[in-house]
């Protein structure tokens, strides 16, 4: 038992780590009623704090390397801790984006790098393929009792008592550090503050640019604050921080010419299965953020469910996901990571196919039930392999640097996966919504005039007895009333589904990162013998 003790500790701030998202996106209506905001703010809340550890998670683990691991991440766990407490009492959205989505971010830059090359070091063999598939399974525990706890508390008592208990938690976790080794740092160097600067500009205006895609346009502008030769400015943000992510690979690049220390080691790219295990990384994270933020807008918006029976029909999704993320070391004992993996993208996306057929304007549990329960199947499968595929690609010196870049590449498609989910959901709104009171012949010429107006100056997910509401405020006849609300009541249900959809379409092109994954099982060569 002894042995284990470090994973206890190592295992609870996974948890940790991952119960955060799980609260917010169970909580987005109480959030949205409680902070006066709507639904596209609270998903830039939760971008933003994905984004934050996607820019900073390389950093985080390079300061690990230098400062030492278990010192990085008892830091780390105290900023933490200091940001849930922050959360836990904020009056206004502004001081809950400072205290989650900063503060705990940057907290998270410091534990996750660290927590996945304490892991290494504590643990080798078959002893660390079974950690990883513990520290994946205890990922799942975090999505399984996030939505269920956070939707009962923030239901029945309030959100925040989430927060005050991850304090309680910090301390406990911060009172054990002893049982974890504790490797020795690395030679004191220069921080890379350039490479800092320049990928953490790069991420956020791609994902910036992605996020507001929603509100801006493509490339017919809508509510834009400039345009670029009278197009929307989106398409140019994106193609900004592309240029400053290649400015950044030719800094780094520099740096190792002229002898210095670089932020990321870009040699550490052409290791192929680690390359691959990232880019599955990145797309597993696009898919999972991107649904766990839609569905809950399903259940909560359309089905009026509230935060707790939100987190009950979540539940068939964590509970598959954490068993079958903690069935990888049974599982490595038939197959190798490359099929898990493909298997797990198999069932994946049978999974989300399943769910799109089960959203409907009334819904039937069992069905919807069965589908996020073959989800959490598919996400289990990749849990249990790829943290265990990225850091054994590597040897023990570049252990933390690859905890970073997977980490980087997790909360780099959990931003994406928010941003671009919800944009495509918020964008397939507005045209259906369009098409729809246009060619309905019972809407008036007026009408159709004013939600155009409506429309160009921003839409957000909202109820259909919010636009009811609106309609009869407007004075509207109540056949035009229930018209206007019957094709938005449509249009939500269709662009729900084509949001769901565009998941399917990333789990289909993540097949072709797979080609190059390990295919010996672990302890085997790749003609099946024992290895030496």
């Amino acid at each position: 038992m002894k042995r284990w003790r470090a994973l206890i500790v190592l295992g609870t701030a996974q948890f940790l780590m991952v119960l955060d998202t799980s609260v917010m996106n169970v909580s987005i209506g109480k959030l949205v009623e409680d902070f006066h905001t709507d639904v596209t703010s609270i998903q830039a809340v939760i971008t933003l704090y994905t984004l934050v550890m996607a820019a900073f998670m390389i950093t985080g683990g390079k300061l690990g390397d230098m400062a030492g691991r278990r010192r990085a991440f008892a830091t780390g766990m105290t900023v933490y801790g200091v940001g849930s407490a922050l959360t836990a009492v904020s009056p206004a959205l502004w001081v809950l984006t400072l205290g989650w989505s900063v503060i705990e971010g940057l907290g998270a830059t410091l534990v996750l790098p660290a927590l996945a090359a304490l892991v290494a070091g504590a643990y080798r063999g078959r002893d660390r393929s079974v950690a990883y598939g513990v520290i994946g399974g205890l990922a799942g525990a975090g999505i399984a009792v996030g939505p269920l706890l956070g939707g009962w508390v923030t239901t029945y008592l309030t959100w925040r008592l989430v927060f005050a208990g991850e304090v309680v938690l910090v301390i406990g976790i911060l009172c054990a550090i002893r049982w974890i080794p504790d490797p020795p740092a690395e030679p004191r160097t220069r921080l890379d503050v350039g490479g800092v600067v320049l990928s953490a500009v790069g991420m956020a205006l791609v994902v910036l640019g992605v996020l507001q895609s929603s509100s801006w346009g493509w490339l017919r502008p809508r509510n834009v604050p400039f345009t670029v030769l009278g197009f929307s400015p989106t398409l140019c943000v994106i193609a900004a921080g592309g240029a400053t992510l290649f400015a950044y690979r030719a800094w780094e690049r520099r740096c190792e010419a002229r002898g210095r220390e670089p932020l990321v080691h870009f040699s550490l790219f052409a290791v192929v299965p680690l390359r691959s295990g990232l880019a599955v990384l990145l797309s597993q994270n696009l898919i999972l953020l991107g649904l766990f933020f839609a569905i809950p807008l399903y259940l909560q918006v359309v089905q009026g469910f509230n935060a707790f029976q939100t987190g009950l029909r979540l539940l068939p999704v964590s509970v598959t996901m954490l068993l079958s993320a903690m069935s990888g070391p049974l599982l490595s004992k038939v197959a190798g990571p490359r099929t898990i993996v493909r298997c797990g993208l198999l069932v994946l996306f049978a999974g989300i196919l399943w769910l799109i057929a089960a959203i409907r304007p009334d819904i039937d549990n069992l069905p919807f039930g069965a589908a996020m329960a073959v989800l959490g199947l598919g996400m289990g499968l990749l849990a249990s392999q790829l943290g265990n595929i990225a850091q054994s690609s590597v040897g023990d010196a570049e252990r933390s640097e690859a905890g970073g870049l997977q980490y980087t590449a997790q909360n780099l498609g959990s931003s994406l996966g928010t941003a671009l989910i919800g944009s495509l959901l918020i964008g397939a709104l507005v045209a259906t919504f369009t098409s729809k009171i246009e060619n309905n012949p019972k809407i008036s010429d007026e009408v159709r005039k004013q939600a155009g107006v409506a429309v160009e100056g921003g839409v957000s997910f909202v109820s259909t007895d919010q636009v009811r509401e609106a309609a009869q405020r407007a004075a509207l006849p109540p056949s035009e009333v229930d018209a206007v609300v019957s094709a938005y009541a449509d249009a939500q249900i269709e662009s729900l589904k084509a949001a769901v959809l565009a998941a399917a379409g990333v789990t289909l092109v993540s097949f072709a990162f797979t080609r190059s994954l390990p295919t010996a099982r672990p302890g085997r060569t790749a003609d099946g013998r024992a290895a030496a």
